[in-house]
């Protein structure tokens, strides 16, 4: 592929991410993308054969701009507890630095659409779930890695989808929405329960 096509494509997706994010993938058609776009649909096609494809590398593409702060955990030469703070630090950023991507992540949660949750777990987030899940495992062996990681991301995911409404909750602080802190916190967490 030539590099205007591949800078074509590049924009297509990351003029696409914002649309899925708020409209949700039932909503959003590839006429209302090529518009958003400025190509014809026929182009679009070009790139991409559906609506599904593109939409899957949409959010490989989402994933991929913080993947490599997140990957750099699992290849630190560092103890479990650093690894995993690390990780945790980047989860946050991510999902509080992009919330395009935290909105296509609770849609295609809420959707439930058991064919795209099973492509997004093989071709998405399984290796990094399983790299995941090996940190958690070394940093307490005694735990059920699964459901450490499932935790870990639960912590991180919901502290920021219940923004809107902390803001107004007794106690809160403007530094309860610094990545840094939360990370902190949640490491904090997960430490003392191990």
């Amino acid at each position: 592929m030539s590099k205007t096509k591949q800078t074509t494509k590049t924009d297509i997706l990351k003029r696409t991410i914002p649309l899925f994010a708020q409209y949700g993938y039932d909503k959003v058609s590839m006429r209302q993308i090529a518009e958003a776009v400025g190509i014809k649909a026929a182009s679009l096609y070009h790139h991409f054969p559906d609506k599904q494809a593109l939409y899957i590398e949409a959010l490989s593409l989402a994933f991929s701009n913080h993947a490599d702060f997140m990957d750099e955990s699992f290849v630190l030469q560092a103890s479990p507890e650093r690894r995993l703070r690390q990780l945790i630090l980047g989860l946050c950023t991510l999902v509080n630095e992009d919330p395009d991507f935290s909105r296509l992540m609770q849609r295609e949660i809420m959707d439930g659409d058991e064919k795209r949750l099973q492509f997004l777990a093989d071709h998405v987030f399984g290796d990094f779930f399983r790299d995941m899940s090996e940190l958690c495992l070394s940093m307490a062996p005694d735990k059920d890695p699964h459901l450490m990681s499932i935790s870990v991301l639960g912590l991180v995911i919901y502290h920021f989808q219940i923004s809107p409404i902390r803001f107004f909750l007794p106690g809160f602080q403007d530094s309860h929405n610094d990545s840094q802190v939360v990370a902190e916190h949640i490491f904090s967490l997960l430490k003392n329960t191990h």
